[in-house]
């Protein structure tokens, strides 16, 4: 398994660029499932992570476990916010919804701007759950029992279309 160093600079401009150009990013499920897709396709075209942040095999699909932490600190910094919006009547929980105060200056090289526009054009106006089911139908996600850290690794048992 590879030894992921967490670019929290990156990752920070990741959520902002990805909020912006959703003008916001609606529900928890559904950002960890956007930074899934970005890391695993980056690995999978690239061979390395886009954020370095890990996975775990969660109930709802994989969940990155440093996300909540680099959302404190753009919190802190003032460059997200948080909303919390009641969607359903039906539904058991607040949605959280992350709402970006600031633009992002940072030098994305011309891959990680070509993965993070994909990750936009083909994830970005699905739904948490909509997300949820493809991030199970995924090789990386089935190989590993609950709770379990996903490996980057497992990446090349998916056959993702149109990658680069």
């Amino acid at each position: 398994m590879i030894s992921n160093i967490l670019n929290k600079e990156k990752y920070k401009a990741a959520i902002i660029y990805i909020a912006n150009s959703l003008k916001e990013i609606e529900g928890k499920k559904k950002a960890y499932k956007l930074f899934y897709f970005l890391d695993f396709d980056f690995y999978e075209a690239y061979g390395k992570p886009f954020t370095g942040d890990t996975y775990k095999a969660l109930e709802m699909g994989p969940a990155p476990i440093y996300f909540t932490g680099i959302i404190d600190e753009l919190i802190k910094e003032g460059k997200i916010k948080i909303a919390k919006v009641r969607k359903l009547p039906t539904h058991e929980n607040d949605t959280v919804v992350y709402k970006p105060l600031t633009n992002t200056n940072y030098k994305f090289s011309s891959e990680e701007k070509k993965m993070l526009d994909r990750i936009i054009n083909l994830y970005g106006n699905q739904t948490g759950a909509n997300l949820e089911k493809l991030s199970h139908s995924e090789a990386p996600y089935n190989a590993v029992k609950p709770y379990q850290i996903i490996p980057y690794e497992y990446s090349i048992y998916r056959d993702t279309p149109n990658l680069i």
